[in-house]
């Protein structure tokens, strides 16, 4: 029998909570880190992949280990983006609604500083933060870090640059006995530095389900296609997947727009998430997905930190990431909580041989997606093209007389006959189309 939180030493408010969460059985990497946070002294590295519930592996002990009588900030908990920042808040607020006298803030970048200064000249016991903020905060004499016992830099990671500037910065104001607790979903050689220049040498290491991406539940999958055919392909798996929710991962922001705008032309359910976006209107598209509202996101890779969106049944890799690293983070935005998940990574022809090495890296198999044929694209694409219209509203500037001259040229013809003419025109004016294209010569 696998154990329970209450076999941890996690208290009764906060297994209350997470009965009411319905968060019942730890997860591995809980497993091996709670009892060590509550119980030792020692600094920590956990090591699992993203969607094994680091954030409670963490979260749940500090909530506990936190002195109510004291209205210090007892503990900083540092996280790479605005997006991972607002969860892991959200997070704790939830396991600790029967703590009503610990005090959590917010303090991260993208937003106006003045309200986050006021909001921590009240008592504070612990502080969620990006690493640039803090500091700002810091500078200004708006937060006092001299009594804070815990330092925690989630998705490690993906600070790496900013904890290399940053990080003197920080510790120099944190007292000297103070644990730091680090959990990243890889251990690349900038991670081992940081770990060696920042942490006690007793520190423990833990690790969970490192053999595998995240977990069992997702299907690691690719296509190849030809350039010319790869918004298509896109297109008609969307429209297989129709009503489920996905991230699309592109490398560039311009990529991101550029597919976004091909999206919203075909009438998908989307959004756009990227760095030079506001912090207004990344808030606003992330609630949209949240909530379901729109049911594809696509985004670079740093500005899709932070989705914990349990109903993500796909992730699509538009362009192959850069580094194993990435591929984790990606894939583990899907089969989260238990669930199943697809990772399909859209390839050409001269990338293929980057599979194998994916698969010994990380300790996963990927298997071959069909790819549609000719006439079911191009069945797709005419059935995008029906969609187009049925969601295009009535222009009301159109005079009464043009409306009432064209619905003359069709009065005599039945829905059925309307609709075999729109599609005839249709498959004309393609084959018009592609026979105008210009072919491409190559110098040989």
């Amino acid at each position: 029998m696998s154990k329970q939180f209450s076999s941890l030493g996690i208290s009764a408010p906060i297994l209350k909570a997470l009965s009411e969460l319905n968060i019942v059985e730890p997860t591995e990497i809980q497993q091996k880190t709670i009892p060590l946070l509550l119980a030792e002294t020692h600094d920590v590295v956990g090591l699992a992949k993203t969607g094994t519930g680091k954030t409670a592996a963490f979260g749940l002990p500090l909530l506990q280990l936190i002195d109510t009588e004291s209205p210090v900030v007892q503990a900083v908990i540092l996280v790479p983006t605005r997006e991972l920042g607002q969860q892991i808040f959200r997070n704790l607020e939830g396991f600790g609604k029967h703590l009503p006298n610990v005090s959590i803030a917010s303090t991260c970048g993208g937003i106006p500083i003045k309200p986050q200064i006021e909001r921590l000249t009240q008592p504070t016991h612990i502080v969620v933060a990006t690493p640039g903020r803090l500091i700002d905060l810091i500078q200004r004499k708006a937060i006092d870090l001299k009594q804070t016992a815990y330092l925690v830099l989630d998705e490690a990671d993906e600070m790496v640059s900013i904890l290399k500037e940053s990080l003197d910065e920080i510790v120099a104001e944190l007292p000297k006995k103070h644990r730091t607790l680090l959990f990243s979903a890889t251990l690349p050689g900038t991670i081992k530095q940081l770990i060696q220049n920042y942490l006690n040498k007793n520190v423990v290491q833990v690790s969970a389900s490192m053999e595998t991406v995240g977990n069992q539940g997702i299907d690691h999958e690719y296509i190849v296609v030809d350039p010319i055919e790869k918004l298509d392909v896109l297109m008609h798996f969307l429209n297989s997947r129709e009503g489920e929710r996905g991230i699309i991962f592109c490398k560039t922001k311009a990529a991101v727009n550029k597919l976004a705008k091909n999206l919203a032309i075909n009438r998908f359910s989307s959004g756009a998430l990227h760095g030079s976006l506001s912090q207004g209107i990344r808030d606003r598209i992330m609630e949209q997905f949240r909530e379901g509202h729109i049911n594809i996101l696509v985004a670079t890779d740093l500005a899709a930190r932070g989705i914990d969106v349990k109903e993500i049944s796909y992730v699509v890799n538009y362009h192959l990431p850069d580094t194993y690293e990435n591929y984790v983070h990606r894939s583990g935005r899907t089969a989260r909580a238990g669930a199943k998940g697809l990772s399909l990574t859209v390839l050409q022809e001269e990338e293929v041989v980057e599979i194998p090495e994916f698969e010994q890296e990380l300790g996963i198999k990927f298997t071959k997606f069909q790819k549609p044929s000719v006439a079911s694209l191009e069945e797709n694409n005419t059935l995008l093209w029906a969609k187009q219209i049925f969601k295009t509203k009535p222009n009301h500037d159109i005079s009464t007389e043009l409306k009432t001259k064209v619905k003359t040229v069709f009065h005599h013809l039945t829905k059925d006959e309307l609709i075999e003419k729109l599609l005839a025109n249709y498959v004309l004016q393609n084959k018009v189309e592609v026979a105008e294209k210009p072919v491409k010569k190559f110098k040989k």
